[in-house]
């Protein structure tokens, strides 16, 4: 699902991305609301501390920041661009582990951080330009990842949450644009209106589904899957919208793939060996 994504969003012009973030921001929490009354845990909204509450501002800060970004990514035509933060945001995420946690890299994740850091450099080289939409993604989401790792609250409870805090900004941007009679809500036809509200849906169907396998499916085996995703993408943007991708970027993106390969092969390996670690003993 996520890896049609750019289909999706693509269907919503002409809306602009800032509207389609705010109707995603809006038409989510709907879908949350009723997710939460139905499981009966809108009540622990009322339980945030202080400190929780921060957080959860920080989190839904970060998310709008990764949505807004990838929506004018698709719009603008820079699919490509897009699925190459989704490639490079486990190893953001390994970084922002060793500077705020400070975790400890073995040396070949450290390999993997290096050969990315050199892909940017030769992405950058090609592009004219760093790839901002995929380091604003990679950076984000990370960073979105990071908090939910220390927010005190069950997936979809953090969801909500972070949808309550989001919704003025939605709501007050929706009203600015029916005031001033730039919006596309109406006026463009049910099909895009239909469209519009099922942004809520086809954010919240994902996460739930993604939510669920983190509790059947081994972390690694996720991880791995997880690839699939800025694969698909990838695969939209060269063979159906035919981005330019000059021998460069093809090299560029090569080197990250080999730095996912190094990081996925020694996550395996360590994974492995902590389970014999664990089995021996009991012998």
């Amino acid at each position: 699902m996520w890896g049609m994504f750019p289909i999706f969003f693509g269907l919503l012009a002409p809306a602009g991305a800032v509207e389609i973030l705010a109707h995603r921001m809006l038409w989510t929490l709907l879908v949350m609301l009723m997710i939460g009354a139905l499981l009966h845990r809108l009540s622990r909204l009322r339980t945030l501390t202080p400190k929780a509450t921060v957080i959860v501002a920080g989190a839904a800060l970060m998310i709008s920041v990764n949505w807004g970004t990838y929506i004018y990514g698709v719009l603008s035509g820079r699919v490509v661009e897009t699925a190459l933060g989704y490639f490079v945001n486990p190893l953001v995420s390994v970084l922002l582990g060793m500077i705020v946690f400070r975790e400890r890299v073995n040396r070949w994740q450290a390999a993997a951080l290096a050969l990315a850091a050199v892909a940017v450099l030769v992405l950058t080289l090609d592009y004219g330009r760093p790839p901002w939409i995929a380091l604003v993604l990679a950076l984000s989401f990370g960073a979105y990842a990071l908090l939910k790792k220390v927010v005190p609250l069950d997936p979809v409870t953090s969801l909500t949450a972070e949808g309550v805090v989001t919704a003025p900004f939605a709501i007050g941007y929706l009203v600015f644009l029916s005031v001033t009679g730039t919006g596309t809500f109406v006026g463009k036809g049910a099909g895009h209106t239909v469209l519009l509200m099922a942004a809520g849906v086809v954010t919240a169907v994902p996460l739930l589904l993604f939510g669920a396998a983190a509790k059947r499916v081994p972390l690694v085996a996720l991880g791995i899957i997880q690839y699939l995703t800025p694969s698909l993408q990838m695969l939209w943007g060269v063979a159906v919208l035919h981005e330019d991708m000059p021998g460069t970027r093809w090299a560029g993106f090569a080197l990250i793939w080999l730095a996912l390969l190094i990081f996925t092969t020694d996550a395996v390996r360590r994974v492995r060996r902590s389970r014999r670690e664990v089995l021996i003993p009991a012998r």
